[in-house]
């Protein structure tokens, strides 16, 4: 399914957040969202999934649904947000309860995305008994199990140690790269970005425009590879280049904020 975002702005009373942002998805496209602290990421991501109303502009979807998809829209969260008296298939379960599906399917489901992310050996472990990397591990297959048209991703490693980090952004491209989901992936860290994405969108300063678009040329299962190294740290600088004067002025304006 493809993803099409015409012309969204966005205001909090007086305050301008997003002003005419315009881009497409295409289906089991990944596009990454970056931009200084504060230039409206997560607003335009709660838009993208309906969980805002934009002040204008729309955002429409295209195309077939995958087969079995219960949920077209779903969230991956910075915050696990896992029951914690739940089992991690409990967990997961918790995503299909709404639906009505036959014990055997609702079994087959959690099994497959059990498997998919690693976690089959631990169905019956509490979220007490696992690592952060593991808990997000449950986030994500609890967001896969609906088999989402478009999923949703709202800085779902930034809570999470570097080396953590690296092994599941490894683990997500192999996800993406067996599901070939649509996907919109908002980070601070730029490394993910230009590690997961077949595009970038650069968000300016608040109110936040489209500044750039970049493709991410190096095909993402060469990406873990030491000759794709280069050409990956070249983007991210560029995307530094930029970003890092309007990140300058976010920050200051954050101290000047605190001062107050």
């Amino acid at each position: 399914m493809d993803l099409a975002v015409r012309g969204v702005r966005h205001r909090y009373g007086a305050l301008d957040v997003l002003d005419d942002v315009s881009f497409d998805v295409a289906s089991g496209e990944i596009l990454a969202v970056v931009g200084p602290s504060g230039c409206g990421k997560s607003t335009l991501l709660g838009i993208v999934g309906g969980l805002l109303e934009p002040s204008s502009g729309s955002v429409t979807t295209g195309g077939a649904a995958p087969q079995g998809c219960l949920n077209p829209v779903t969230y991956v969260f910075q915050d696990f947000a896992l029951l914690p008296w739940r089992s991690v298939a409990g967990n997961v379960a918790l995503a299909l309860e709404p639906h009505r599906l036959a014990p055997a399917e609702r079994a087959e489901r959690i099994a497959a995305v059990l498997a998919l992310t690693g976690l089959a050996a631990f169905a019956q472990a509490l979220p007490k008994q696992l690592s952060g990397g593991m808990r997000q591990r449950v986030g994500i297959a609890r967001a896969l199990v609906v088999r989402p048209a478009v999923l949703l991703l709202d800085e779902p490693l930034s809570s999470l140690d570097a080396q953590t980090r690296l092994l599941l952004t490894d683990e997500l491209l192999a996800i993406w790269a067996r599901e070939r989901t649509t996907s919109v992936y908002v980070t601070h860290n730029l490394g993910e970005a230009v590690a997961l994405a077949d595009r970038v969108a650069v968000l300016s300063r608040r109110p936040g425009r489209i500044k750039a678009l970049l493709d991410v040329t190096v095909p993402r299962e060469q990406r873990g590879k030491e000759a794709a190294r280069g050409a990956l740290a070249a983007l991210e600088a560029r995307l530094w280049d930029l970003i890092r004067d309007e990140a300058r002025l976010a920050d200051r304006e954050r101290a000047d904020a605190a001062d107050e």
